[in-house]
C-alpha cells in the first residue's frame, strides 16, 4: 500500500451558503491531528466572520424589500382602531364590470397627460403632497404644528410607558428632521417662495394641496384656506400646478363635498395654476384626491360621483377626476362602486397597509385596468413619526441614505401608472418630506439628516426619477 505521508490533497467543501472554499489536507503522521485542529479553526473563524458580514448586510438592507403582509397598522389609522373593526361593506359581485360615470375611458385607450413642462425639465405626472399647517409666534402669534402634542396611545398600558406633553419649538420640534427653513410659517410669502423653487428643482410638476373649507382646520392647526391664492400665484411663477388633497374633516359627507367641489372650481377654477386632467376623450378636468375616503360609503359617494346620483357632479360645470384613498384590499371595491376615477395609496410606508404595500401594486393596478379606473401609486423616502407617535417606532423605515426613496419608485414606474404621487415635500410629524433638512443638536435633542449627501438629495432624485419616468411612458405610449 502507498504511504499517505508526505502527501497532500486539495478538495473543494462547499459551505451553507453557498460558498466553495478550496482546503488543502496534509496527511503527516506526526502532525496531522494538529495541523487538521488549526486548520478547523480557522475556517470556523472565516465562516463566522462571513456569516456576521452577510447578516449585517441582510439587516442594513431590510427596510428596501417588500413586505410579506402586513406591518401592524397604517400611521394614519393607529389613531382609529374602529376602523378596522367596522362591519364589511357590501362588495361588488363582478371585479371587472365598470362603474357608473368611468365610460370616458375606454379599456382599450390609455389616459393620456400633458408630459412634461418646457424642455421637460418639470413634469405634471410627478404630484407631490403639500402641507400648509404650520405657525411661528412672528406670523401667526404661536407656533402651530411644530408644537404638536405627543399622541398617547389608545391602550391606557402602553400609553402609561411613553412620555406625554408636547414639543417647545424652536429647539424642540415635532419632528426627526430639522428643515434648513427652521420652523418655519405657512403664511411667510419667503417660505412659500422657496418651497416652489425647491419643488420645482424636483421637476415635481403638480403640488397636491392639503385642503380643508374655509374656517375648519384640523384638529392640532388653523384655518389656512385664505392662503391658497398665495400658493398658487407662487406655483404659478415656477409652472408648478395645483391640485387639492381633501381631507376628512368633522362632518364631511357627499352634500358637504358637493359643496366644496363647487367651492373650489369657482374660486380656484380660471387660475392659471390650478391643474387639470386631460382624457384621451379631449375632455379636460380638475382632479382631486380624496383623503380617507373609506369613511364616507360608498353608496353616498355614489350619489355624487355617478351619473344617476341624487346630486351627481357628473355631466355639471364641476364634474373631476376623482381619487379615492385605498387602504385595504376591500376599498377597491368601494372606490369602484363609489363611482370613483381612481384610487391612491399615499402611505410612504412599503409594508403599512395592503394599498401602500409595494407586493401589492400589480394587483391593484390590474383591477384598475379591468374597471376603467386610473391608479396612483404613491412613493416616499422613509417614515417615522415617533416624534408625534413614541410608541410607532415599529413602523418606521430607514432612509438608507436614498435607496428606500428609490426603490420606492422603481416598485411604482414598475407598474406603469398614470401618474405617481409623492409623499410629501413637508409633512415632518411622519418624517417623509423631501424638503431641505439640515443636521441640529440641542442639548436634549439629535435631529436625523441626509448626511453624508447635501440639503437637495431628495429633491435630486426626485428630479432623476421624474426625468425616468417621462422616457419609459414614452415607450409605454408607443
Amino acid at each position: 500500500m502507498q504511504s499517505d505521508i508526505g502527501r497532500k490533497r486539495s478538495y473543494h467543501a462547499r459551505t451553507r451558503n453557498g460558498c466553495s472554499v478550496v482546503c488543502t489536507v496534509n496527511y503527516f503522521c506526526g502532525s496531522q491531528t494538529l495541523t487538521m485542529s488549526r486548520l478547523r479553526k480557522k475556517a470556523c473563524v472565516a465562516l463566522f466572520l462571513f456569516t456576521l458580514f452577510i447578516f449585517g448586510t441582510m439587516m442594513g438592507l431590510r427596510t428596501l424589500k417588500p413586505s410579506d403582509g402586513f406591518s401592524d397598522l397604517a400611521p394614519g389609522m393607529d389613531l382609529m382602531p374602529f376602523v378596522g373593526e367596522r362591519a364589511e361593506r357590501r362588495q361588488v359581485a363582478n371585479d371587472v364590470l365598470a362603474s357608473a360615470g368611468q365610460s370616458r375611458f375606454p379599456s382599450d385607450t390609455k389616459v393620456v397627460f400633458s408630459n412634461s413642462g418646457p424642455e421637460k425639465s418639470i413634469f405634471y405626472d410627478i404630484h407631490i403632497f403639500y402641507y400648509l399647517w404650520y405657525g411661528t409666534p412672528q406670523m401667526d402669534g404661536s407656533y402651530i404644528h411644530w408644537d404638536h402634542v405627543l399622541v398617547p396611545h389608545w391602550d391606557p398600558k402602553i400609553a402609561a410607558s411613553h412620555p406625554k406633553g408636547k414639543h417647545i419649538p424652536p429647539e424642540d420640534i415635532a419632528s426627526s428632521f430639522y428643515p434648513e427653513l427652521g420652523p418655519y410659517s405657512s403664511r411667510d410669502p419667503d417660505v412659500i417662495e422657496s418651497h416652489m423653487s425647491q419643488i420645482e428643482a424636483s421637476a415635481a410638476g403638480v403640488v397636491v394641496l392639503s385642503w380643508y373649507p374655509p374656517g375648519v382646520a384640523d384638529e392640532h392647526g388653523e384655518p389656512s384656506e385664505d392662503l391658497v391664492p398665495a400658493v398658487m400665484d407662487a406655483a404659478h411663477r415656477h409652472r408648478i400646478k395645483v391640485a387639492f388633497h381633501i381631507q376628512p374633516y368633522k362632518g364631511r359627507t357627499d352634500l358637504s363635498m358637493h359643496d366644496n367641489i363647487k367651492y373650489i372650481i369657482d374660486k380656484y377654477g380660471n387660475h392659471g395654476a390650478f391643474y387639470k386632467f386631460k382624457s384621451n376623450t379631449g375632455k379636460i378636468l380638475p382632479l382631486f384626491y380624496i383623503y380617507d375616503s373609506y369613511l364616507t360609503p360608498p353608496e353616498a359617494w355614489a350619489d355624487l360621483l355617478t351619473s344617476s346620483g341624487a346630486h351627481s357632479l357628473r355631466g355639471t360645470p364641476y364634474d373631476g377626476i376623482f381619487i379615492g384613498l385605498i387602504v385595504e384590499e376591500r376599498h377597491k371595491h368601494d372606490i369602484l362602486a363609489g363611482g370613483f376615477d381612481g384610487m391612491y395609496t399615499y402611505f410612504a410606508s412599503n409594508g403599512f397597509s395592503f394599498g401602500s404595500s409595494h407586493q401589492n401594486w400589480k394587483a391593484i393596478k390590474a383591477f384598475c385596468d379591468g374597471n376603467n379606473l386610473l391608479f396612483v401609486p404613491s412613493a416616499g423616502p422613509g417614515y417615522v413619526d415617533t416624534a408625534v407617535r413614541p410608541w410607532n417606532n415599529h413602523n418606521t423605515r430607514n432612509r438608507v441614505n436614498g435607496r428606500y426613496y428609490e426603490t420606492s419608485l422603481q416598485a411604482a414606474l414598475s407598474v406603469r401608472p398614470e401618474v405617481i404621487t409623492v409623499t410629501s415635500f413637508n409633512e415632518w410629524h411622519e418624517g417623509t418630506q423631501i424638503e431641505r433638512a439640515v443636521p441640529k443638536k440641542t442639548v436634549t435633542r439629535l435631529y436625523l439628516d441626509y448626511k453624508p449627501h447635501n440639503a437637495d438629495l431628495y429633491l435630486d432624485i426626485t428630479r432623476r426619477w421624474a426625468e425616468q419616468f417621462s422616457k419609459e411612458k414614452e415607450q409605454w405610449l408607443m
